[in-house]
């Protein structure tokens, strides 16, 4: 199986001076994802957490809502023409009452780490595929200084990125602060994916007490995801683009951006930001 990190030589220079070597980068590498046996997407990720990843991603496109839908995941063996398994071919089994929508027709299902879900079809997909409405009971709240502290916990919990400098992460907390899980990943999509499926994997879905927290900017792809596993509260240290902005505000979700130290702009739930009324002006 590829490792998260290689090493690679180069020429550094420094003021002038040129000297060589080897340094320490993320892995990336292709997974192909299967379902039932048959090709659906291909994503460039960092090994690692593939079946989570996979398990995510199909949680993401509406295919799996729970730990009861999958019956197995597996590596294939005989990914290539010499026989071998390369651990970059996974095999999604779902259970044999589950129905499988025509996603392959909705879209593109190349992914690459930088875009998601390439053609992703408008947030009507999204609304008739949501399996659960965001709606907190107890709502959900959240103060300005609990979300300030999340990125300085999110970067102390990367361990991978201290090495390379080159993985996005995303994390769950609690709404009271407590981190639950983190992923790291060469794309943040595939990150969430990881979040997503390890929660599904252990029977925990939906994430309806949860906030997620993405380094990076928040895409239309990301708060699709969030909404689709039912998460209430999405942050990101970056800015959020229009489309994910128009999904929070239709479905429901709070969207925080450019969530760096005291500073951030709620775009969309600003009713689950615990603020002062008197703070709060036109």
């Amino acid at each position: 199986m590829g490792r998260v990190t290689e090493r690679r030589k180069v020429i550094r220079i420094r003021d002038g001076a040129v000297s060589s070597r080897p340094d320490t980068l993320v892995a990336e590498e292709p997974l192909e994802i299967r379902l039932n046996g048959k090709p659906l997407a291909i994503t460039m990720r960092t090994p690692g957490d593939d079946f989570a990843l996979a398990a995510g991603f199909l949680v993401s496109e509406g295919v799996l809502g729970g730990q009861r839908d999958l019956r197995n995941i597996v590596y294939c063996a005989g990914a290539t023409v010499d026989g071998s398994n390369t651990y970059n071919v996974v095999d999604v089994q779902t259970a044999p009452d589950v129905v499988i929508p025509d996603i392959t027709l909705e879209r593109n299902v190349y992914t690459t780490s930088s875009c998601g879900l390439c053609g992703k079809a408008s947030l009507d997909a999204v609304r008739t595929t949501a399996r659960w409405p965001i709606a907190d009971t107890p709502p959900v709240r959240v103060s300005p200084e609990l979300l300030a502290s999340l990125p300085d916990r999110l970067r102390a919990a990367q361990r991978v990125f201290d090495r390379t400098g080159g993985l996005h992460a995303a994390a769950l907390f609690s709404e009271d602060g407590e981190l639950l899980d983190v992923r790291e990943d060469v794309g943040r999509h595939n990150a969430v994916d990881k979040l997503v499926g390890r929660a599904l994997q252990n029977g925990e879905l939906p994430l309806s007490r949860a906030v997620l927290l993405v380094s990076g900017r928040a895409s239309f792809e990301l708060a699709q995801k969030a909404v689709m596993a039912g998460i209430p509260v999405l942050a990101a240290v970056s800015a959020p683009s229009s489309l994910a902005v128009d999904l929070a505000a239709e479905a429901g979700l709070t969207l925080v951006g450019f969530l760096r130290g005291s500073s951030m702009n709620v775009y969309a739930g600003e009713d689950r930001i615990a603020l002062r009324a008197a703070a709060v002006q036109g």
